[in-house]
This record gives structure tokens, C-alpha cells and sequence, in this order.
């Protein structure tokens, strides 16, 4: 640890550094202001979320969560991770539906040091959290769909790298998330989404032309929003500057004091889909291009060549042991046919989406040879491996079987989606992986004809927030509690009917009951043998929409009782000690910072990353952080003048009511527009230079006034 320190102290009395360098060196300087006091906890725990660091239930650790654009990873990735979690932490990989990997219960002091090893292949922690872009999801079958129009990992790499570090996504008022389906079967759940793209492709004057169905607005979490289609049909070249001026809208017009209502469906849901339209519109001249050219060629996927010597070593040494039965079931459930002549992709069910770094290392080193260097992390938790020759599939199998992770039927209805809840959250309020796993040997012990049934999905959340996406499961669950005869006892809130439509389109799960926890098997065990005797081989999806909520309600109303309560319902799945609601403040949606020195400090930081931005000839993000200093400015002086502020576009309209037309501000007649006029303009060199001017100038005057203000309060 010393040692690294002092590398650091090395780096940072340098110049030159790349800019992972200077992220690391940040953090590090952050931690040593905080610890020393110097820096308030609000913006502390902004700055550390933005780079990847989480507060964990457990007090003094943290959770680090490593992004992982569209879930790939190269196997010297993998082994990366797995060391690093071996150093840092417990040994433990969380996979989880966001497609990131979670490690648990590191120091923060390590946490630079932590992404310093992980940048050794990298691999980034920047903006896995934090109100910035999160993980860009896409389906783990792209690049091998006999289905899909075209491959979109390429367009899912390209606005990962646009936007890391993006001036407009660093500060938003919530998350973005963003997400690539590789057909019309929509395996990413777009409809699901702040932003998601379907592939498309259209004839255009007899020429063949790649574009994207593109929906916002979509959310789960405590009020479930569809996202509604904006392009039928937008071309490939205007998916990035569209996503650019949707960020810049939401940026401007999201709402910044209550989190529960800053997501960009709300916003939507506020001012309409043709508004929101309108205003996208207005960005379109200012933004960095008109125009991305994304270059597929750079993500094709390497098939492993291997010699002819090892494939026959590989043929020639039978696994031993190998039940022919299960191994039918698996291949018949885990193994999918790619377009690609002769080659399968295998998945593997991963329960609760932990795996061990050394059950890691050793899939690693005895598949490298025979699978391509291409591990996606699959958004229920699981993993794939693909390029697979068919005589290989039973080796593989006994290589996993051989780590506990030949479990048949990945994504079916025994493959049970969870978070991990009470396990490490601090919003969990029940418990979930322990339901999870419960719910899992269940299907398989009583009902085994459903490890073939993919579209009859399980998911549970530990709280509202829809984290393990209840809110689309066909049986979800997420946790809550109930009082019964003075008592606490872990509850589940049962949801039915969501699902998968396809094209954009999804169904949003019904509330139904709430139950005591330790009932959620008989629940199960009800839903599924009403389902089994009365559909007649009607989808699951179908019958549950055609009998409504009120039907399951009165199906499952006797589970509800409180009259029948045993010893156990006070005990949450997998816990000893009795029952108590424990819940922390959440970090998912960041922090509000809301003192005025502290803003003119970020202002001032702003107009120093601006003039960077401008000396490398960043037209654009020079002039978006020279806005955003003008807005964090504007919001400081209204603070201290005690008007509360909201919105990004409220806080320039509320500075002219209460400093421009009031004379407090002369430099102006008008500082909104002043601040608006950067949409009227392209970002050339000669417009960012003047409008950089700008900004530092009201910056300037910001510090002064504040300063002639704290002299009059003495």
C-alpha cells in the first residue's frame, strides 16, 4: 500500500499523464481530503460513486463495481478480475444484471490501488455508478444471432467510449442506462430502458442501409415506465449524436431535487413525448458531431485456432464419469447454435450470480484453448462461452460440472434472478439470494419440465427498486416487511404478468399480494400447478394477462394470513437471527450538493477542465463544461440568496428573476440566454474560445460576490 502511495506521489508531481492516471491520482488526492476532513461527505460520496465506488450495508467496506461494456470479457480479463478479488476482497465475483462484475467489502483506501491493477488489462471502474451512463447493456447472443440484422457490439463499444467521461453525463440528476437488443426478440428488454436500439436494416434507393428502432423513457423500479419509440428507423450514423442530445436534454431539464423523480421517464411523463422531442431538436446544431461513423472491423471475434494435436487430446481423453442423462438435459437447455457454421455457444448457470475467483482460474485455464476470447456476463447472472466446436461440448461440460456449474436449464424458469439484497445493499429490506436459491431447487425438484420453459421468468428484488427486475418477471417478488401481534417478519410483495413482447414492446408485472417470505415456495408451487392444469398450453404470458390480478389475488389470499404464523416466519431464507428492518440510505442515484462554496469550487474545476478540453481542440466538451460552470455557478448564488434550485434550465430563469433583473448582475440583460445561446451556434474554435470567456468571467464574479457577502454576514 505504502508503495503504491509513493507511486503515486511520483505520478503526481509529473506531467504527462494519461488520463487513467489522473482519474487514479483523483481519487486518491479525494480519499486524503476526505479522511482529513477537508472535503464534505455529500460531495465526497458524488465523486466516489462516479468512479465506481459503492457504500455497502457493512460499515467501513465498499462495494466496487467494474464496467464492463456489454458484459465482455477478454479471459486475461477474467483472470484480472478474479486476482483483484482475491487482493481487495473476498474472493467472490458478483455477476449482475447490469452486466458489470461486483466485487464486496473493500477498503476505500485501497480502492485507487484496486482500479490501478484492473487498468493493467483494461479495465475500467469509471462511471459504473454514480448519475452518469451506466454499464451499455446489449444481448450476449450479438455477434452470433441467426437472427439478428447485424451485429451491434461495435455500435455498444462506440457509445461506451463516447461517452466515458463525457463532459454532459458526469453530473446528471440520475442514472442513464442504455441497452442494444440484437433483434426484433429484444433479448436486451429495451422497452425497459432510459434509451434502447433494436437493429434494423431498410432499402434505401436499392442500397441496404443499417439503422436502429430507437425507444427512451423506459424504468422499472417503484413506478414501471415502457419506453416509447422515438425512430422507427434511425441510421446507424445518427444513433451516437442522438443519444448525445438526449443526454443534453436530460442533463438540462431532469429534476435535481427529489431522486425519486429525476429519472428521464419522469421528465418525459412531465412535459410530453412531442415536447421532449422539441427539445432534443434544440441540441442538434451545438452537439460534438452531426454525424458517427462507428468502424465495425475492430470487434470481430477472434475463433480460437487451435491445433489439430490438442483437439485430438481433447477427443481422445473421454471425460470419465459423465451422467449421460444430465448431460442431454444440459446440452439440450445450455447450448445454443450460432450462425456461425459448426459453432455453438455454451451458457452456465451461475446461482445468485457469485462465482469464485478460483473456480474462475480454473475455467480459464482448462477451456482457453477450445472457446474464443470472448466471455460475455449475460443479464441474468450467468456467463457465455462461444465458438465451440460440437465434439468439445462434452469436455466443456465436465469441466464445469467438475466446478459445481453444469446446472441445466440457464434462462429458464429454474434460473432465478435476484440481487443481493440484505446481503450487502443498503436499501435491501428482505432477503432475496436466499429466496432465490430455494425457488431454484424447487423447480427442480418438483417441477422439472420447466428447466425447458424460457419464457416463464422468476426475479427477485430485496426492496422496490427493481434491481433483480421483478417488475418484468412472469412470478416476481421483491422484499418488504409486515407486523403481525407486535412483530416484524420478512415479507415478499408477489408481482404477475410481465414479460417480453418483442420489438420494443414489454408487458410491466401486477402487484398482487404480499405474503410472508418463508411462504414464497408455496406461492410458486400455487402459480405453477394453476398454470399447469387450466392454460392448455397457452403461454404463460397470455394466460396470466387474460385472468387479471384479481385472480391471482384470491388464488393466493390463503398465504396472506397472519392468523397461521410459525416460529420460522420471523426468520428471513438463510438467516439465524430474528427479522429487523435495517434499512440505510441508498447511493444508486447519487447525492445532491448544495453548498455554495463547494459549487464555486466545482465551478471553478469546470473552467479548468474546459480550458483543457480547448487546448486539445474539444470544441464541444470545452463548451459543455463551460456551461455547466456557468449553471453550478448561477446555482451557488441563488443558494446563498436562499431560492431553492431544480432544474438545470429552472436555475438559469430563477438567476435572472432574482440577481439580472434585480441588478445584482449587470454584465448581462439577459443570463439565460446568454448561457442558451451555445445551442445557436456549432462548436467551432472561435465560438468555444468566446464562450469560454464567458463563463470564467461570471465565474470571477461569483467568487467576488460570495466574498463581499461572507464580509457582511461578519
Amino acid at each position: 500500500m505504502q508503495s503504491f502511495r509513493t507511486e503515486l506521489e511520483n505520478l503526481a508531481n509529473g506531467s504527462g499523464h494519461t488520463i487513467v492516471e489522473k482519474d487514479i491520482i483523483e481519487l486518491e488526492k479525494k480519499i486524503r481530503e476526505f479522511r482529513e476532513g477537508k472535503m464534505p461527505e455529500e460531495k465526497f460520496r458524488s465523486l466516489r460513486l462516479a468512479r465506481g465506488v459503492y457504500g455497502q450495508r457493512q460499515q467501513g467496506v465498499q462495494m466496487v463495481r467494474i464496467k464492463l461494456p456489454y458484459g465482455k470479457m477478454t479471459l486475461a480479463q477474467w483472470k484480472r478480475i478474479a486476482s483483484v478479488s482475491d487482493e481487495y476482497s473476498t474472493g467472490n465475483l458478483h455477476l449482475t444484471t447490469r452486466q458489470d462484475v461486483q466485487i464486496h467489502f473493500v477498503s476505500l483506501d485501497r480502492t485507487p490501488e484496486l482500479w490501478s491493477d484492473l487498468e493493467r488489462d483494461d479495465i475500467t471502474i469509471r462511471e459504473a455508478c454514480g448519475n452518469t451512463v451506466r454499464n451499455i447493456t446489449a444481448a450476449d447472443i450479438a455477434g452470433i444471432d441467426p437472427e439478428e440484422p447485424f451485429d451491434v457490439t461495435p455500435y455498444a463499444h462506440a457509445a461506451f467510449e463516447y461517452f466515458l467521461r463525457k463532459p454532459v453525463c458526469q453530473e446528471m440528476g440520475r442514472k442513464f442506462k442504455i441497452a442494444f437488443s440484437s433483434s426484433e426478440k429484444d433479448t436486451a428488454l429495451t422497452f425497459m430502458h432510459d434509451l434502447g436500439a433494436i437493429p434494423r436494416i431498410r432499402n434505401i434507393n436499392g442500397k441496404d442501409v443499417r439503422g436502429f428502432k430507437v425507444l427512451v423513457g423506459g424504468g422499472l423500479g417503484a413506478q414501471p415506465f415502457l419506453a416509447i419509440p422515438v425512430h422507427e428507423f434511425l441510421e446507424e450514423d445518427l444513433l451516437i449524436p442522438y443519444i448525445e442530445s438526449v443526454l443534453r436534454v436530460f442533463d438540462r431539464h431532469g429534476e435535481r431535487n427529489s431522486r425519486h423523480k429525476a429519472r428521464i421517464k419522469y421528465l418525459i411523463q412531465k412535459i410530453g413525448i412531442d415536447a421532449f422531442n422539441e427539445l432534443v431538436a434544440q441540441e442538434q446544431l451545438a452537439l460534438t458531431q452531426q454525424r458517427y461513423k462507428v468502424d465495425t472491423s475492430k470487434h470481430e471475434t477472434t475463433i480460437n485456432t487451435n491445433t489439430e494435436s490438442y483437439r485430438d487430446t481433447i477427443l481422445t481423453a473421454k471425460p470419465e464419469n459423465i451422467d449421460p442423462f444430465r448431460f442431454g438435459i444440459w446440452k439440450e437447455t445450455n447450448v445454443f447454435r450460432q450462425k456461425q457454421e459448426g459453432y455453438f455457444a455454451v451458457y452456465v448457470r451461475v446461482a445468485n450470480g457469485n462465482i469464485s475467483s478460483d473456480a474462475s482460474r480454473v475455467l480459464i485455464d482448462q477451456l482457453k484453448d477450445i472457446i474464443a476470447d470472448d466471455v460475455r456476463v449475460t443479464i441474468n447472472q450467468g456467463l457465455q462461452f462461444r465458438f465451440i466446436k460440437e465434439e468439445h461440448l462434452e469436455y466443456v461440460y465436465s469441466v464445469l460440472a467438475g466446478e459445481g456449474l453444469a446446472a441445466a436449464g440457464f434462462g429458464s424458469t429454474a434460473d432465478v434472478t435476484s440481487c443481493p439484497g440484505t446481503d450487502t445493499c443498503n436499501l435491501g429490506i428482505s432477503n432475496s439470494t436466499g429466496t432465490a436459491l430455494v425457488l431454484s431447487e424447487l423447480i427442480e425438484d418438483e417441477f422439472p419440465e420447466f428447466l425447458y420453459n424460457k419464457e416463464l421468468a422468476i426475479k427477485i428484488s430485496g426492496c422496490m427498486n427493481s434491481c433483480g427486475q421483478h417488475g418484468m418477471a412472469s412470478i416476481g417478488f421483491h422484499g418488504s416487511s409486515m407486523k403481525a401481534k407486535g412483530q416484524v417478519l420478512p415479507a415478499l410483495q408477489v408481482l404477475i404478468g410481465g414479460g417480453v413482447l418483442g420489438s420494443g414492446n414489454g408487458a410491466i408485472a401486477d402487484k398482487v399480494i404480499k405474503i410472508p417470505s418463508k411462504r414464497a415456495p408455496d406461492v410458486l408451487r400455487m402459480v405453477l400447478n394453476d398454470y399447469k392444469s387450466n392454460a392448455g398450453g397457452e403461454s404463460f404470458l397470455n394466460y396470466s394477462h387474460k385472468k387479471g390480478d384479481r385472480y391471482y389475488y384470491d388464488l393466493l389470499k390463503p398465504l396472506a394470513s397472519l392468523e397461521t404464523l410459525q416460529a420460522e416466519d420471523y426468520l428471513d431464507w438463510g438467516q439465524q437471527e430474528k427479522f429487523s428492518t435495517a434499512i440505510g440510505v441508498g447511493e444508486c442515484a447519487g447525492v445532491m450538493i448544495d453548498l455554495v462554496a463547494t459549487l464555486i469550487l466545482e465551478a471553478s474545476e469546470k473552467i479548468a477542465g474546459s480550458e483543457e478540453c480547448l487546448a486539445n481542440g474539444k470544441w464541444a466538451d470545452g463548451i459543455y463544461q463551460a456551461y455547466a460552470a456557468q449553471v453550478h455557478t448561477a446555482k451557488a448564488l441563488l443558494l446563498q440568496q436562499g431560492v431553492q434550485c431544480n432544474t438545470q434550465h429552472g436555475i438559469l430563469k430563477d438567476f435572472d428573476t432574482h440577481f439580472t433583473q434585480k441588478g445584482l448582475y449587470t454584465s448581462s440583460a439577459g443570463f439565460k440566454n446568454d448561457v442558451m445561446r451555445m445551442n445557436e451556434a456549432p462548436p467551432s474554435e472561435e465560438f468555444a474560445l468566446n464562450y469560454f470567456e464567458q463563463a470564467k468571467e461570471f465565474v470571477e464574479f461569483a467568487k467576488v460576490f460570495r466574498e463581499q457577502a461572507v464580509l457582511a454576514e461578519k
